[in-house]
C-alpha cells in the first residue's frame, strides 16, 4: 500500500492555522511578560533576609517544577470552576503558564543574581546610591545579562509548551490542527503544516529576543558576545 500526500485539503484551512498561529503567539508573549515579572521578583525573595518569603518563594519554584504543565493547567482550569470562578479556557491557559514559567525564570534570575559579586554591591552602597538603584542597575541588568541566553531558549520551550493548552480547549495551533485533521481525515500532513508552523514561530521568537538583546545590552553588542 502506497500512501498518497495530498495538502491540498489542509492548506485549503489556511485562515484557521493563522488564527491558530496567532493565539499561540499571544499565549506565549503575555505568560513571557508576566511570567519574567513574576520569576523575577521571587528569585529577589528567595534571596531575602526574611525567612517566610524565602521559604514560601522556594516552596513556590519547587512545587511547580516538579509537577507537570498539563496537571498544572488542569489545576488552575477545573479548580477554579470547582469554586464558583468559571473563567474561559484561555485566561486559564494564562494563568496556568505564568504560574509555570514564573518559577522556571525564578531559577534562571536566582543564578544570574547570585553571580554578581559582594563586591560590587558594596561598591555601589559606598556610591549612596538607593536600594532601588543598586537593585536595577548593579544587580538585575547584569543578571539578565548573563542568562539572556537561557531566559529566551526557556520562553520559546514555553511557546511550544502551549500546544498542551489544547487539552481544555483553547483555540491554539494545536487544538486548530486537531480540528481540520479531523475534517480531512489528512492527519499526517496536517501535522507536518502545524510543524512547520512550530518552526516559524521559534525562528520568529528567537530573532525578537536576539533583536531586543542588541538593544537591551549594547555591551554585549559592542564586545560581540553571542546573546
Amino acid at each position: 500500500m502506497i500512501y498518497k500526500f495530498d495538502f491540498t485539503a489542509v492548506l485549503a484551512q489556511w485562515p484557521l492555522f493563522l488564527q491558530g498561529a496567532g493565539l499561540t503567539l499571544k499565549l506565549s508573549v503575555m505568560a513571557t511578560l508576566v511570567g519574567l515579572v513574576i520569576g523575577t521578583l521571587c528569585a529577589i525573595g528567595r534571596g531575602s533576609q526574611n525567612p517566610i518569603m524565602a521559604r514560601a518563594c522556594a516552596i513556590y519554584v519547587e512545587a511547580i517544577r516538579n509537577t507537570p504543565l498539563l496537571v498544572q493547567i488542569f489545576l488552575v482550569y477545573f479548580g477554579l470552576a470547582s469554586v464558583g470562578l468559571q473563567v474561559p479556557a484561555f485566561v486559564a491557559a494564562v494563568l496556568a503558564m505564568v504560574i509555570n514559567i514564573g518559577a522556571y525564570t525564578a531559577e534562571i534570575m536566582r543564578a544570574g543574581i547570585e553571580s554578581i559579586h559582594k563586591s560590587q554591591i558594596e561598591a555601589a552602597e559606598c556610591l549612596a546610591l538607593s536600594r532601588a538603584q543598586i537593585y536595577w542597575h548593579v544587580i538585575l541588568r547584569p543578571a539578565m545579562e548573563r542568562v539572556y541566553p537561557a531566559l529566551t531558549s526557556q520562553f520559546v520551550l514555553l511557546m511550544l509548551a502551549t500546544s498542551i493548552t489544547s487539552q481544555i480547549s483553547a483555540e491554539e495551533l494545536t487544538a486548530i490542527a486537531n480540528r481540520v485533521q479531523s475534517d480531512t481525515f489528512r492527519s499526517f500532513e496536517t501535522y507536518v503544516v502545524v510543524a512547520m508552523f512550530y518552526l516559524l514561530l521559534s525562528l520568529l521568537m528567537r530573532a525578537a529576543f536576539w533583536a531586543a538583546g542588541l538593544a537591551l545590552f549594547p555591551r554585549r553588542r559592542k564586545l560581540g558576545t553571542p546573546l
